[in-house]
């Protein structure tokens, strides 16, 4: 007689994972994605305190020293919108695995240059290639990571962008002054080879569309090349060189126009533009591209602002700089925390607007400056920095990319890191050139008011000229020279504070633009899906 089958005992039910549980595997990805992405934007600065030192090892001239900076920033402001298309096409894993290696060899490179040519190349190699990271970090952020935890995420992509390139002379700083200039680059080395094995066996977030190497716009390329290399190029030399009173400039200039044109036709008219501008007709996007333009203007202006002064007005070398500069770093790790918090917590806009207000406060404490300010004088200023940059930072990526689509983060995050670079380049093009303008008209003025027959004026050559003859130096001519001195570098001083006067009306400014905000949804659920 057979036996019937017992029947089966009810299992108990699985444990369902957390909707927005994320794998493991993911998150050390993500995490090593952040590291490439904060190589790449320290790079931008890490030079910047140290180039009379590479000047020296590679017998370069003044002129041909600043093409270390620049040449990397043109290759990187043109790849950096290009990434979107190219993640499309070769996928995030691919692309970023590329990009790392490649940095991470043009690192290489750049440390053993013998002459200054070949540290031009292999800079524009190293901004060209790895400026793919920056971008993919910002679309694999918010495509990964649900609406639940970007209070942890946000903060941390936005604290590698403004970070990285605030302690960036402090790096550069003490690496050359304790070992050499090569250490700027050979840094890089071991953590790029450990970001490229990371990558390529842990990044899963998406596949290839390799359909897409068939319709590549390579017009649109020339178009994009000619106009933000041409661009970046004008507004690096134009300060230097008198603009458009400068052969060379004008040429590029009329290059940037023709560029722009074939550019922008190409984005509307061919099948696969290779970049999508389409997101800039979401409001939100569009102001927070703006937002991030201006915040490239207040963090690369400031970064390369105080440098200027300190070396200058006293005389700082590069270490001293970057020490007194880590100020607002710390700021920006402190407070990178808080504002993940508070943006579970506060409306987006009105984190914007505390931001962009500390910002603009501590801007406006230095309007007051003097040759005799120091650390300590600067400490406020710069904590009211740090803690600006973040606390407006976090909002303005949420606020930016959170909301897109999952098919539009890939182009609009390289739009958006553009805008803020974009941002950087004429904030620096326009300060160089205030500086010059401000401080020849501070010293017309000056000069009119330091005039013989003053006895303040008298008192105080008299007191130099005295000085100087106990030395058996001419005291007459070296008091002359020693009050133009003096003149010329108090009338610095007053371009810079006029220059600090303008930021702050800009920063007040954008405490206002953000009543034109739409207050995004608050979103929940699951991460959308990659694939």
């Amino acid at each position: 007689m057979s036996v019937p089958p017992r029947a089966a005992a009810p299992s108990a039910p699985m444990p369902s994972a957390a909707p927005d549980a994320i794998p493991t595997r993911r998150i050390v990805a993500f995490f090593a994605m952040v590291f490439g992405m904060f190589m790449a934007i320290l790079d931008i600065q890490i030079v910047s305190a140290s180039l009379a030192e590479i000047q020296a090892g590679l017998s370069a001239s003044s002129d041909e020293i600043a093409w270390v900076q620049t040449a990397y920033l043109i290759a990187e402001v043109i790849m950096i919108p290009l990434s979107g298309f190219l993640a499309r096409m070769l996928s995030t894993r691919i692309l970023f695995t590329l990009a790392a290696g490649g940095f991470t060899a043009a690192s290489a490179l750049c440390a053993t240059a013998t002459s200054i040519d070949q540290m031009i190349v292999y800079r524009a190699l190293q901004g060209f290639i790895g400026g793919a990271m920056i971008p993919s970090v910002f679309a694999a952020a918010f495509t990964i990571f649900p609406p639940s935890r970007r209070a942890f995420v946000s903060p941390m992509i936005g604290l590698v962008a403004t970070l990285a390139p605030t302690i960036g002379p402090t790096v550069g700083g003490y690496l050359s002054n304790t070992l050499s200039w090569h250490w700027l680059f050979l840094v890089n080395v071991p953590f790029g080879i450990l970001v490229t094995i990371t990558v390529w066996n842990l990044v899963d977030f998406d596949e290839p569309e390799l359909s897409l190497f068939g319709k590549f716009d390579w017009l649109g390329l020339a178009g994009l090349a000619a106009f933000l290399g041409s661009l970046e190029y004008v507004l690096e030399e134009g300060p230097l060189n008198d603009w458009f009173d400068d052969r060379a400039i004008s040429v590029f200039a009329v290059v940037t126009v023709a560029g722009a044109i074939l550019f922008f036709y190409r984005c509307f008219a061919a099948r696969e533009p290779i970049v999508d501008l389409s997101a800039f007709a979401n409001r939100n996007f569009a102001f927070g591209s703006l937002f991030s333009f201006i915040m490239g203007v207040g963090l690369y202006g400031l970064t390369y602002l105080y440098p200027v002064y300190l070396s200058r007005i006293r005389g700082y070398d590069s270490l001293m700089i970057g020490e007194t500069m880590f100020v607002s770093g710390v700021a920006m790790f402190v407070t990178a925390p808080v504002s993940g918090i508070l943006s579970r917590k506060l409306d987006p806009r009105v984190m914007m607007a505390v931001g962009f207000a500390a910002f603009a406060l501590g801007t406006w404490m230095i309007t007051s400056l003097t040759q005799d300010w120091d650390f300590q004088e600067l400490l406020i200023p710069q904590i009211l920095r740090g803690f600006g940059l973040m606390m407006a930072m976090v909002p303005i990526n949420n606020i930016s990319l959170g909301s897109l689509p999952p098919e539009r983060l890939k182009g609009a995050s390289g739009l958006f890191n553009l805008t803020r670079n974009l941002g950087g380049a004429v904030g620096l093009a326009v300060i160089n050139t205030m500086i010059q303008d401000r401080s020849a008209l501070h010293y017309e003025r000056l000069a009119e008011s330091v005039s013989w027959g003053r006895r303040m004026v008298d008192d105080r050559m008299a007191e130099i000229a005295a000085s100087l003859g106990t030395h058996g130096v001419d005291g007459q001519a070296g008091a002359t020279a020693r009050m133009v001195d003096i003149v010329r570098q108090q009338a610095s001083v007053m371009a810079f504070a006029d220059i600090f006067l303008t930021l702050t009306a800009l920063f007040v400014a954008l405490c206002a633009l953000t009543l034109f905000l739409k207050k995004p949804p608050v979103a929940s659920g699951p991460a959308p899906s990659a694939h």
